[in-house]
């Protein structure tokens, strides 16, 4: 219905704007759901979720690397990923941490709370920037935010100085 015969029919042109306005409004509460819903489509790894631009991360995402596991030459070197911190490759979907000096831990990079791609590995903690979910670089638990279950964990080998999926 055309608005001048929403007008006609005694609908006033502020009732139409609240109505209009109502669905921008359910449509942005329907943005966040809760940690079960389904993960947003469109949006790849180290991409912005809200625009499916390439999102900045300050170096933290690798996404030079080749696209398979490693086999023998991995798909990281020890160095790459540093004590107390860790490093995110979005081509193999994961994020390496090293928590303590020798000590190598990887995670998958999806965020538990709505499949969003983690953003940066920063201050011993790993971060979705798309609601805020905090996890341990330890053992991938949420540590602050709307996330309740910890990032999966993946199985790596470390022979010398690589890094590889297992």
């Amino acid at each position: 219905m055309k608005n001048e015969q929403m007008l006609e029919a005694g609908t006033s042109r502020r009732a139409l704007m609240v109505g209009v306005g109502s669905v921008g409004v359910v449509t942005a509460l329907a943005a966040c759901g809760t940690e079960s819903d389904s993960p947003s489509t469109g949006s790849g790894a180290g991409a912005d979720p809200t625009t499916g631009a390439p999102e900045a991360t300050g170096g933290a995402a690798e996404t030079s690397a080749p696209a398979t596991g490693g086999g023998a030459a991995g798909f990281a070197k020890t160095a790459d990923v540093p004590v107390g911190g860790g490093k995110i490759f979005a081509t193999q979907k994961v994020v390496v941490t090293q928590p303590t000096e020798g000590n190598f831990k990887c995670f998958s990079n999806i965020c538990t709370h709505q499949g969003c791609p983690v953003t940066s590995v920063d201050g011993g903690s790993i971060t979705c920037k798309c609601h805020n979910s905090i996890f341990s670089i330890e053992d991938g638990s949420p540590t602050s935010g709307p996330a309740r279950k910890a990032l999966e964990e993946k199985e790596i080998t470390v022979e010398g100085d690589s890094i590889a999926l297992a």
